[in-house]
């Protein structure tokens, strides 16, 4: 009888418990922390946000986050070794960032450095789960650039069932031409 009171009693406190407990994975809280500068960015304030997300490393020298954002302001001003060394340092405190991920091979895919960006495209298809059609479709690009056009072709046929417009325009072209319908 008293185990089943104390189960009983148990109960209420695990689901408060589950309830109240915070989920956000560690790059959310930082989201939520970095608002402000990702505002700026998602406004084309790049300049601001740069220095915003330059301040914020200096407080938070650990801030995958800031690092990611700071790398993304480089690469649309066209700094883009110093979005290399950003992506690379926002790695370093969290490899699982697809987004990331997918920003370096774009950088590296700027440089003509396809086997780079290709290693980059495909780690980022790899952490979204393949379910990222931008990643897809980026790997497909550095595949054509590396003549892996089966692979690429898979990727981009992925990618336009994800509902990419753009993946859909390539595979309309040489040397794939054909038809595709979202």
């Amino acid at each position: 009888m008293e185990t089943f009171l104390l189960i009983f009693l148990l109960i209420p406190y695990l689901v408060l418990r589950y309830y109240l407990t915070d989920h956000d994975t560690p790059a959310e809280k930082e989201r939520k922390r970095l608002a402000e500068g990702i505002e700026l960015f998602n406004n084309g304030e790049y300049t601001k946000a740069h220095d915003y997300f330059n301040q914020k490393i200096k407080e938070y020298r650990k801030s995958a986050i800031a690092y990611a954002y700071r790398g993304q302001c480089n690469l649309k001003e066209q700094n883009i070794y110093s979005a290399l060394y950003d992506f690379a340092e926002a790695l370093s405190f969290d490899n699982t960032l697809s987004e990331v991920h997918l920003q370096k091979g774009m950088a590296h895919f700027q440089l003509l450095e396809y086997e780079t960006a290709f290693l980059s495209f495909d780690k980022a298809v790899w952490f979204s789960r393949g379910e990222e059609p931008q990643a897809l479709r980026w790997r497909a690009l550095a595949r054509m650039k590396l003549h892996q056009l089966s692979q690429a072709e898979k990727d981009l046929s992925k990618a336009v069932e994800l509902g990419d417009e753009n993946a859909a325009y390539v595979l309309s072209q040489p040397p794939f031409r054909r038809k595709v319908i979202l």
